[in-house]
């Protein structure tokens, strides 16, 4: 009995460097920030103070994630590959994700 591959994941990577490199130092920051948070909680600072700073992670991490979906679709759109219409699929999905 012959299996059922399954079809390959569409992927892909960013290369454009610049922006890959905004998108690492926008995340390195949210990563000091969470330790910053996790301080903040265990010198007991106020409710407010501590969501306001998850907010802004959280805020920074969704600008990161749309920035990395939108430049790959950009870069895949822009490449002209044969599978397109399949990456922008799934970077359709991903944008829905974080919807």
């Amino acid at each position: 009995m012959a299996t059922k591959k399954a079809a390959a994941p569409i992927a892909h990577v960013l290369s454009d460097q610049e922006r890959l490199a905004e998108i690492i130092k926008r995340l390195s920051r949210a990563q000091g920030q969470l330790g910053g948070i996790i301080k903040m909680l265990e010198t007991g600072r106020s409710c407010d103070e501590v969501i306001t700073q998850i907010a802004a992670v959280g805020k920074a991490i969704d600008t990161a994630a749309f920035t990395l979906i939108s430049s790959s679709l950009k870069e895949c759109i822009q490449e002209d590959r044969s599978d397109a219409d399949a990456v922008s699929a799934q970077l359709q999905r991903l944008f829905l994700i974080l919807a």
